[in-house]
């Protein structure tokens, strides 16, 4: 069990917190980490680019010239890929990109980046996350006051609609609650940002 100091939202010292081992301390097995970003990246994909193909482009109905005796070579069709207007051959068409990996793996990677992060000292722990009103400069001005970078995943135990908005408008700032952490944005975050009741959910979910 680590400990880990608590800031309130003007940098300040507050308490302590033991983080598991198990969940903030593990060693960071990139592997793993690479397979689930690769994962992830490929899962987001849309996958909804689409050519024509010769078939489905418009025209080309009539043979374009007599098979024998002009001097040209045969063709059967304006609309085929060599002709200008033509369709493409072997192009692009709707398709699913999404696939699963083991779970074993996925959960060692998401422990690697929160490891990684907490080894590094790019993990912060404040009291609480939340707001009374829709203000950016308030939000700003903790994640300045904590000393976080310019991009941070700030993760809370329970959505604050007010401060989820407030730091909406920020640029490089994330958020989002302890149950839907995953290890892209993890990792592509320099600074992680977690209130004290979100790193405890965060051991139920993965200890």
């Amino acid at each position: 069990m680590a400990n880990f100091d608590v800031l309130n939202k003007d940098g300040q010292k507050v308490s302590t917190v033991e983080l598991s081992d198990a969940v903030f301390g593990i060693t960071p097995n990139e592997k793993a980490v690479h397979i689930a970003i690769v994962n992830f990246l490929a899962n987001q994909r849309q996958g909804t680019q689409s050519t024509k193909t010769r078939s489905e482009v418009s025209g080309g109905g009539r043979k374009p010239w007599r098979q024998k005796g002009t001097g040209h070579a045969r063709q059967g069709s304006t609309r085929a890929p060599h002709w200008t207007h033509g369709g493409v051959a072997l192009g692009p068409k709707p398709r699913d990109y999404s696939y699963h990996i083991n779970k074993k793996v996925k959960r060692l990677a998401i422990l690697s980046a929160l490891s990684d992060k907490a080894l590094n000292g790019n993990l912060i722990v404040v009291d609480e996350l939340a707001a009374t009103e829709y203000k950016t400069k308030a939000v700003v001005s903790m994640l300045s006051a904590i000393g976080a970078g310019k991009k941070n995943l700030v993760v809370a135990d329970v959505v604050n609609p007010m401060f989820v908005k407030s730091a909406a408008n920020i640029p490089g700032v994330k958020t989002t609650v302890a149950t839907s952490v995953n290890t892209y944005d993890v990792v592509n975050a320099e600074k992680l940002v977690v209130s004290v009741a979100a790193a405890k959910k965060i051991e139920e979910v993965l200890g």
